[in-house]
């Protein structure tokens, strides 16, 4: 941890990491307070596709809200106008992640894709105090006070104040219609962002964007059901020996033989002691709940480099009855399973149980937002999952906040601030979900109006609408990337007519 915090066990850790595992071109010179550098991304999941754009830095206020703090910091954002050849042409403006823009930028093939149809610049808006947009440069994350401008409302207010700049400095682009994209946390400031901000963007496609994982608005219980329909329907006993490797890992854990033996057939970088045995089971939770996010029909590395269905491959492994075999058998089986999400490539020398995910996420700054507005409720009972039994303790997750930020949570602060459940006064917005996606439980999956309109992909995990169109895709996600670009021309005509 950082200087300035106190610290949390592992385990708690984790809780708070899965509650959102949450997961580039050329503009004209925008006078003297922008900053410009050109960039190349290759995705490696995308056919003889590179993708270039220019980055650039918009000087944005460090507080919109109060008057105290009159600071700046820049805020990085990709701009490519390749096919934005007319005026009044439309901006798809990615809201950004908890992350390093350029990853996400790589990441969201479907805005390249469409870009030459809708004849549209690209802008991808990198999130307050993520990748290089620290507004207090390194002391950002020195301590509390300086974390204290890290929220979802000031992020939104960074994204409708460039939209205005933008506009009204880039030659052509006064009657563009802006439209916001955005996956998973992203995807939830895309339709906040047409909530709260009608006025700058005409409509939203939210992707895999759980708005209703919050208090008393989704059960605390489905994002781990589905994680586990994930994996029973990936293999004969697959969520069954899950499910019975907790007690196994326990039993071959009670001597110090067995944690010699788990480090060595886990081929761990650091030998596990008995006080480790808690956060070991929590990084095998974290590697299911990630595998089931990008359970993907190609071969891909959004989070690691994964095989095609990469779940459908794990359970291979995990097919044996589970009354036939030993603890040590059972567990040499899951050695294996969990091999194919951290060592696919075989290039691993050992596995960091510390690690799970890729670096280009900022887990410090989505840890402190879980701890203030990101109150998610999670829960598992070990019957309709395949988990050890948790229950969702809010006390707890607030001392285990306070603990590590000194700060307790809001529970009910994005109920109350963007609506909760009862948002059917707003419009266009498209929410987009895969049935295999776990965050799909907290998110919009039915028609709430006629321009408030849900598609499900039920061969689709995480945001795989927003990926690159592939060979290996299942029909479910052309069929809704299609829908989704006709709601888009539906809006820009709409706005157009208004002029």
């Amino acid at each position: 941890m950082r200087s300035g915090f106190g610290s949390v066990s592992r385990s708690s850790i984790t809780g708070i990491v899965l509650i959102v595992t949450l997961c580039c071109f050329h503009v004209f010179a925008l006078k003297s307070q922008l900053l410009t550098r050109h960039g190349v991304l290759v995705d490696s999941n995308a056919k003889d596709s590179v993708i270039s754009y220019k980055t650039l830095y918009f000087n944005q206020k460090i507080d919109h809200f109060g008057f105290l703090e009159d600071g700046t910091f820049k805020q990085r954002y990709l701009v490519n106008d390749e096919h934005w050849h007319q005026k009044g042409g439309p901006i798809l403006f990615y809201t950004g992640n908890e992350g390093d823009i350029t990853w996400f930028c790589n990441n969201t093939g479907f805005m390249w894709d469409i870009a030459e149809e809708l004849k549209a610049m690209l802008v991808f808006a990198e999130h307050r105090y993520y990748g290089e947009s620290l507004p207090f440069g390194k002391d950002s994350y020195s301590d509390t006070k300086h974390l204290n401008y890290l929220s979802s409302e000031q992020a939104l207010a960074d994204f409708a104040v460039l939209i205005k700049e933008l506009k009204r400095t880039v030659p052509g682009s006064q009657l563009s219609p802006v439209i916001a994209i955005g996956g998973s946390y992203g995807g939830m400031l895309s339709a906040w962002m047409r909530m709260k901000y009608p006025n700058v963007v005409v409509g939203a496609l939210a992707a895999s964007a759980p708005i209703w994982q919050f208090p008393d608005m989704a059960p605390c219980g489905d994002f781990y059901k589905i994680v586990t329909q994930d994996f029973a329907e990936g293999g004969l006993n697959c969520d069954v020996n899950i499910r019975k490797s907790w007690k196994a890992v326990d039993n071959v854990a009670a001597t110090d033989s067995g944690l010699r033996w788990l480090s060595s057939e886990f081929s761990l970088c650091s030998p596990l002691k008995k006080t480790d045995v808690a956060g070991f089971k929590a990084w095998l939770q974290e590697t299911w709940v990630n595998l089931a996010m990008v359970d993907y029909p190609y071969e891909a590395n959004f989070l690691q480099p994964l095989p095609r269905w990469p779940v459908q491959v794990v359970c291979k492994y995990l097919g044996f009855d589970p009354y036939s075999v030993s603890d040590y058998q059972m567990l040499s089986a899951i050695s294996e399973a969990v091999r194919v999400y951290y060592n696919y490539t075989g290039s691993a020398p050992c596995l960091n149980t510390s690690s799970t995910a890729t670096g280009s996420l900022g887990y410090i700054g989505w840890y402190y937002q879980a701890c203030t507005e990101m109150v998610m409720p999670m829960c598992t009972d070990g019957v309709q999952d395949m988990f050890e039994p948790q229950e969702w303790n809010f006390q707890a997750f607030s001392d285990e906040c306070h603990a590590l930020f000194g700060v307790r949570p809001r529970a009910d602060w994005a109920g109350i601030f963007y609506g909760g459940l009862d948002i059917a006064s707003h419009s266009n917005i498209v929410f987009s979900n895969g049935g295999l996606d776990p965050w799909s439980g907290g998110g919009v999956t039915r028609n709430i109006s006629d321009s408030m309109v849900a598609i499900v992909i039920p061969d689709g995990a995480h945001h795989l609408d927003l990926r690159y169109n592939n060979e290996y895709d299942p029909h479910s996600v052309l069929s809704a990337r299609a829908q989704e670009v006709e709601y888009f021309k539906l809006w820009i005509r709409q706005a157009k007519k208004q002029l």
